[in-house]
């Protein structure tokens, strides 16, 4: 019997245990060659070898979402329960048997419940697309070990996070009713960031967009607000200031790879007073990427008053999903 199918069997038995469905799964992560040696670099630390992974569905009750779906993350830390990442699925609703529909990979901020992540996932559901809510490193049911997250870690975290929000498209692409030619990426503030370096790995996801996000993220720690100045206090504390903070916050730039993305499908949304997101490292975000102008959607508030917006936002996002 060949080795990789001897390894599905073996995974098939011990989640069978879990009550649980197995899918094969692989990486299509294909970045275009680097153009320039800084390009290289960036990738270097973001990317792996693309390989073949098992997805374990998981079907659950009495929540909102509808499964539980778990797959190994490309790039391990160490930390077994951090390690096995964990995205939660609602369901597209008004389907017909047999249809296939849209997915969305949504990214949540950086909230420990996540309640923004989750009215996302739950609105665009709703409006007939199959919303993929993403367990961030340390969140959710990856947290088992998360008091042992130090600001160090947080930095290893981050790169994670964005492997893990790339495997994320291919794990939710081989679910069934899913169309697998039309996988997304939706990310808000932590989230957002997080989308933006994700997207400019590859072309993988079909559209992206970003919300109260942007770029520059080391002038976003030295000038942002409230969460900012709090995480920029946190890694001051141990030793994280001039040229090393500057050098981790570069790990994870999304200006560095930005003009790698397909800028006739990817939006950026911003708030004209934000403190925590200044519009100036939005701005630096837009140019890096070279958006146009109507990719760009400036809202009045600030980084939280914009939630006044949100069910005309997962209006404009699906119909941009659905447009395809």
């Amino acid at each position: 019997m060949h080795a990789m199918t001897i390894h599905w069997c073996l995974l098939a038995v011990v989640f069978a245990a879990e009550n649980a469905t197995v899918l094969p799964a692989r990486d299509t992560l294909s970045p275009a060659a680097p153009q320039t040696d800084d390009e290289r670099k960036a990738l270097a630390g973001l990317t792996w070898t693309p390989t073949e992974f098992a997805v374990t569905c998981n079907e659950v009750n009495g929540q909102d979402y509808h499964a539980v779906l778990r797959f190994p993350s490309p790039l391990e830390t160490g930390d077994p329960a951090n390690d096995r990442v964990a995205l939660l699925w609602y369901r597209a609703a008004h389907v017909k048997d047999g249809e296939k529909r849209p997915a969305v990979v949504v990214v949540h901020e950086s909230g420990a419940s996540m309640p923004v992540g989750k009215m996302f996932a739950k609105a665009f559901a709703a409006r007939g697309v199959h919303a993929f809510l993403i367990h961030l490193p340390y969140y959710g049911l990856r947290r088992e070990n998360r008091k042992d997250l130090n600001e160090e870690r947080i930095l290893i975290a981050i790169r994670q996070a964005i492997a893990d929000v790339r495997r994320a498209r291919d794990a939710a692409a081989v679910m069934p009713g899913v169309e697998s030619s039309n996988v997304c990426l939706q990310g808000t503030s932590l989230g957002g960031f997080v989308a933006a370096t994700t997207a400019g790995i590859d072309r993988g996801f079909d559209q992206v967009f970003i919300m109260v996000a942007g770029g520059d993220l080391y002038t976003l720690l030295e000038r942002g607000q409230r969460e900012s100045a709090d995480l920029k206090r946190r890694l001051d504390e141990v030793g994280y200031t001039g040229d090393k903070l500057r050098e981790a916050m570069a790990a994870v730039e999304p200006n560095r790879l930005a003009h790698r993305i397909n800028a006739e499908r990817c939006w950026l949304y911003s708030a004209e007073q934000d403190q925590v997101v200044p519009m100036a490292n939005a701005l630096s975000f837009k140019r890096a990427a070279k958006l146009p102008d109507d990719h760009h959607i400036r809202l009045w508030g600030d980084h939280v008053t914009t939630i006044l917006y949100f069910h005309p936002l997962a209006d404009q996002v699906v119909k941009q999903i659905n447009s395809k």
